[in-house]
This record gives C-alpha cells, sequence and structure tokens, in this order.
C-alpha cells in the first residue's frame, strides 16, 4: 500500500544500475530485485537502510530470477530489508 507525503528534502536519489533501479542486491547467488521503467526513482535518506521509492502514473514492475513479477500502482513505497531470527540473532534475508 502506497505511503501518503513527500520524499524529505534531505533525502539522495540513488543511481540506476546498468539502466535498472535496483531495490536489493542477492548475497546468494547475485540476483537482484530491480525495476526497469523510465520515471520511477529511489532515494536514500543519509545512513539509513530502508529507501523510499516513487512510482509515476505508469507504474511498475519489479522484477526478480527467481519469483513472479510483484506489480506497483502509481505511489509512494518504503523499502526495507527483511530481516529473520534465528536463535535469537536478527540477520538480513539473503536471497
Amino acid at each position: 500500500m502506497p505511503l501518503t507525503g513527500e520524499v524529505p528534502e534531505e533525502a539522495d536519489e540513488q543511481a540506476r544500475e546498468d539502466g535498472r533501479i535496483v531495490l536489493a542486491h542477492g548475497e546468494a547467488i547475485g540476483h537482484a530485485h530491480a525495476i526497469v521503467e523510465q520515471g520511477v526513482r529511489f532515494f536514500r535518506e543519509d545512513g539509513a537502510s530502508a529507501g523510499l521509492l516513487s512510482v509515476p502514473g505508469g507504474g511498475a514492475q519489479v522484477v526478480h530470477e527467481e519469483h513472479a513479477t510483484i506489480q506497483l500502482p502509481k505511489g509512494l513505497y518504503r523499502v526495507i530489508r527483511q530481516q529473520e531470527f534465528d536463535a535469537g540473532m536478527a540477520r538480513f534475508v539473503a536471497d
């Protein structure tokens, strides 16, 4: 579900990698969660692990080599890295 509000002024727009926005790099085999549509913008605030994704009117698709495409309608989204807990320790989920 999209957020309400706007991207904070202090957030920095992240550069595209090979023409796509990479939301997360896979650690195990190098796959990535990425968006190729133009007009989509990805921001991070200094030192923050979460990001903000701005999707324009046409929407966007998050693609990954190992699962179905995720459709995103127009809106502003918070992007976080999923964590898992094992023996009382938290770690980012490896893909």
